[in-house]
């Protein structure tokens, strides 16, 4: 990993050339195709399903009334499209034997 706590296209690019053998020209190729066909599909409106990791779902938010935390003034809140990732089972599963 690069950066303590962070897994970067090169650290997955590098992961794909160490295990699978791959050179490391395509497996930077390969890192991102999948991350193109990933974030196409989200930009279509499709939800994204990796099984044993996880899924990114799009929501949309309504408007609504916040308010400014430091003025207490109330403004609204234009509506939105958020993504979201629940984790699968596995993933939860596999992260908190990793804690143990």
């Amino acid at each position: 990993m690069s950066d303590a706590g962070t897994l970067t296209r090169a650290d997955l690019a590098e992961s794909l050339h160490r295990q699978v053998g791959l050179s490391r020209a395509d497996s930077a190729r390969l890192v991102e195709q999948i991350l193109e066909s990933l974030c196409g599909a989200l930009a279509r409106g499709e939800n994204v399903k990796i099984s044993g990791f996880g899924t990114f779902v799009l929501r949309d938010k309504g408007e609504r009334i916040g308010r400014n935390p430091k003025t207490g003034v109330e403004v609204p809140i234009a509506p939105r499209r958020v993504l979201t990732f629940r984790a699968s089972q596995m993933m939860r599963d596999r992260i908190v034997a990793a804690q143990a």
